[in-house]
């Protein structure tokens, strides 16, 4: 579970860094499935979902060795087991274990997919992907005696559906094209480790054009994460505080430091970091949609800053009901209006509370809420939070915060 307990509204300054993207190296990690080789992953975070993305790979025969934030993961020697169920259910990128294990051993268990519980996220496209290129689901299991490569269309946007669909179709019999995928820049990350491992795709607007062909050993170095970059410099502008965000990457949060840029606060960058200063000086009005738009892990992040600013709307595109971290930000003193995958965040008095993560960035949300309130304020459940923030005490620590964990 876990608890931090926070000493708020204390002056934050200097640099905080931001680790690899969690969303880049769980698709990478289960893609080694694939590979008849040795593969090698620089800068992984050292986040939980990694840690049982690592095991179960490992459960399947992998030999996996860990040094500090470098991963080598052997998957010569590979045997089909059911993985898990309790591993499965804590992270929703074990869902890249239908298009990996079909690949691989001609197999795949349908399982209770885990994840935060923030909506209902069907696995309907992944099921749709995997039917396009041959595999015959019977129960809640996949069989296929040899995928074949096939065009598929996705009629909306899904990050998890196009890894899948890309690990169903890299190794496939001919050739394939995926129609309306998503964009995210850890699409275009695990692409590229793909290619290095020796599959032929390449991408335009419209379509991923893949090659099926045997992959050998490979190498990737994850990318910073954006989101954790946009938590610290939502945090920075929230307390008004003097933070050199490193690791950062402008273009990839080019929506959200347009909306904050409009807003009224100020941006200064360089090739290693983005600062952000000044106040918010009018309502802010944000809309989630698929990359390269605002991003829907980020909205959560939104609510304490325009509580503490002039408030503003969040319109969610993407998780109609991804609103449930309101009711425990409220216990903060954060006023909100909440109508089917709309909400109005009103200005607010933050006061020190004690309140539970409901889910990763809900439970991110929290922490800026009270690092601003002054006086003492308690969060439970931290080790949701730990999900996709590697080392956040400490770094939260070196800025000047007074956080403890239990």
């Amino acid at each position: 579970m876990g608890r931090f307990i926070i000493h708020g509204g204390k002056a934050l300054s200097g640099e905080i860094s931001v680790g690899g993207s969690k969303n880049a190296a769980l698709p990478i990690i289960f893609s080694c499935i694939l590979i008849r080789g040795i593969s090698t992953i620089t800068n992984v975070p050292d986040i939980a979902d990694v840690d049982v993305a690592l095991d179960i790979v490992s459960s399947f025969g992998a030999k996996v060795v860990r040094q500090r934030d470098k991963v080598i993961i052997d998957t010569y020697n590979l045997i089909y087991r059911v993985p898990d169920v309790e591993a499965v259910s804590k992270i929703r990128a074990s869902s890249y274990l239908i298009g990996a294990t079909l690949s691989r051993f001609g197999r795949a268990k349908i399982q209770c997919f885990g994840g935060c519980n923030f909506d209902n996220r069907p696995i309907d496209m992944h099921i749709m992907a995997a039917r396009a290129v041959g595999a015959e689901l019977t129960d809640d299991e996949f069989y296929a005696s040899g995928l074949v490569g096939a065009d598929i269309c996705f009629d909306k946007v899904s990050v998890g559906a196009t890894v899948n669909a890309i690990l169903l179709t890299v190794c496939a019999k001919g050739n394939s094209r995926i129609f309306g995928y998503a964009k995210e820049p850890h699409i275009i990350s695990l692409i590229e480790f793909l290619n290095r491992a020796g599959a032929k795709i390449t991408l335009d607007d419209d379509c991923i054009f893949i090659e099926g062909r045997e992959l050998s050993s490979s190498y990737a170095a994850i990318i910073p994460d954006m989101i954790e970059a946009g938590t610290y410099l939502a945090l920075s502008l929230m307390t008004d505080s003097s933070l050199r965000v490193v690791g950062a990457d402008k273009n990839q949060l080019s929506s959200f430091l347009n909306v904050l840029l409009h807003g009224g606060a100020v941006i200064e960058y360089d090739t290693l970091s983005v600062m952000l200063s000044g106040n918010i000086t009018e309502e802010v009005n944000i809309e989630t949609a698929p990359y390269p738009a605002f991003p829907t892990d980020l909205q959560p992040l939104m609510a304490p800053l325009l509580a503490v600013s002039l408030g503003g709307t969040i319109r969610e595109g993407v998780w109609r009901n991804r609103f449930g971290y309101l009711d425990e930000l409220s216990k903060f003193g954060v006023l909100f209006e909440y109508k089917d995958g709309f909400a109005k965040i009103k200005k607010s008095v933050i006061r020190p509370a004690k309140a539970t993560a409901p889910d990763l960035r809900g439970g991110a949300a929290l922490i800026l809420a009270a690092l601003y309130a002054g006086g003492e304020s308690v969060i439970e459940n931290t080790g949701l939070i730990k999900r996709g923030y590697g080392d956040i005490v400490n770094k939260l620590r070196t800025i000047g915060a007074d956080i403890e964990e239990f």
